[in-house]
């Protein structure tokens, strides 16, 4: 029996996770918690539940089913219209600490405002929908990309999707934040095609502050790749208040040329909040809400600094960019 991974999504036609089109694969699971994420629904290695309160039509039927008694319905119920000035107040709360995760309130739902994000899907099923866009490889010199979340998280199954996708001519980007211990991180990344590393920062109790983890081993991790993997593309994410000034640029590029072995090029991804429809689904709050998305003009600066560094740098990451 194929074995089975969690993942939130298939996306395909994807320019910016590796060179030509992907398809990318997203894990659920992730072994950091940054403050930013574009991704939150891929941070629990858990199914989550989405409520997505715009198509919510406040029928109850979800607090009928639910065992736990986790959603909360308002005293003295609905309004009769939802398009209410005071509609905010009475739309219902899922207790998340109650909540189990049964999802006997999806089944009910008639109007799709509850969704599970997280499906245990087989490697034969992934590679079926990879496989359909082997054309769309053949042109632009793509592949899939395996994404998340943290690939690292389900290792054993996702080194199994690599080699099967490997076995029929796919051409295999890992994505990892290289938070990991040494020998699961070199069993994976010795099988892609390319590393796609992110890099986030270099002070470790401002990496810390903002992704909940320590940075010295993803920076040993970096090192210790670049001894025997030729194929690396470094992905920093440009974040406000956290990495998005000059005194980083500079150290970052200066630690990136020091490095044993090659850096094939520098992808500098300018913050969005495209994400924050997410948060609310997940009944989570964003730190970054108030945080405009970052024009990609901004991001220059640090574009200069690396590629006088002698670094191919982008910013954006697609995959066409020369």
């Amino acid at each position: 029996m194929s074995r089975e991974l969690l993942i939130t999504d298939i996306q395909r036609f994807s320019t910016n996770d590796g060179p030509g089109f992907r398809t990318n694969v997203f894990i659920k699971g992730c072994s950091m918690k940054c403050s930013w994420c574009h991704n939150p629904e891929t941070i629990s290695i858990q199914r989550d539940l989405f409520w997505k309160k715009r198509l919510c039509i406040q029928c109850g039927s979800c607090a009928d089913v639910c065992p736990e008694n986790a959603i909360h319905l308002p005293e003295g119920g609905f309004p009769k219209s939802d398009q209410s000035e005071d509609c905010e107040k009475y739309i219902h709360i899922i207790d998340r600490d109650k909540c189990t995760r049964c999802m006997a309130c999806i089944d009910v739902c008639p109007s799709g405002a509850m969704e599970i994000s997280g499906t245990a899907t087989t490697i034969d099923e992934i590679i079926k929908e990879v496989e359909s866009d082997m054309p769309f490889y053949a042109n632009s010199g793509g592949g899939m990309t395996i994404s998340g979340g943290e690939p690292t998280t389900q290792n054993q199954t996702t080194a199994d999707l690599i080699d099967r996708a490997q076995s029929h001519g796919i051409n295999v980007c890992l994505d990892t934040n290289g938070y990991c211990l040494w020998d699961t991180f070199q069993a994976l990344t010795q099988k892609a095609d390319i590393v796609l590393f992110d890099l986030k920062h270099l002070d470790a109790k401002a990496h810390k502050k903002e992704t909940g983890v320590d940075n010295k081993l993803i920076l040993e991790n970096l090192k210790k790749l670049t001894r025997y993997h030729m194929h690396i593309w470094i992905r920093i994410p440009i974040i406000p208040n956290f990495n998005q000034n000059t005194t980083f640029y500079e150290q970052a590029s200066d630690f990136l040329v020091r490095l044993d072995g090659k850096i094939e090029r520098v992808d500098l991804l300018p913050f969005h909040n495209w994400c924050e429809d997410k948060y609310g689904w997940l009944g989570k709050k964003w730190k970054h809400k108030e945080h405009q998305a970052l024009d990609p003009e901004l991001i220059h600066p640090a574009l200069k600094i690396f590629k006088k560094k002698g670094l191919h740098a982008t910013i954006g990451g697609s995959g066409f960019e020369q």
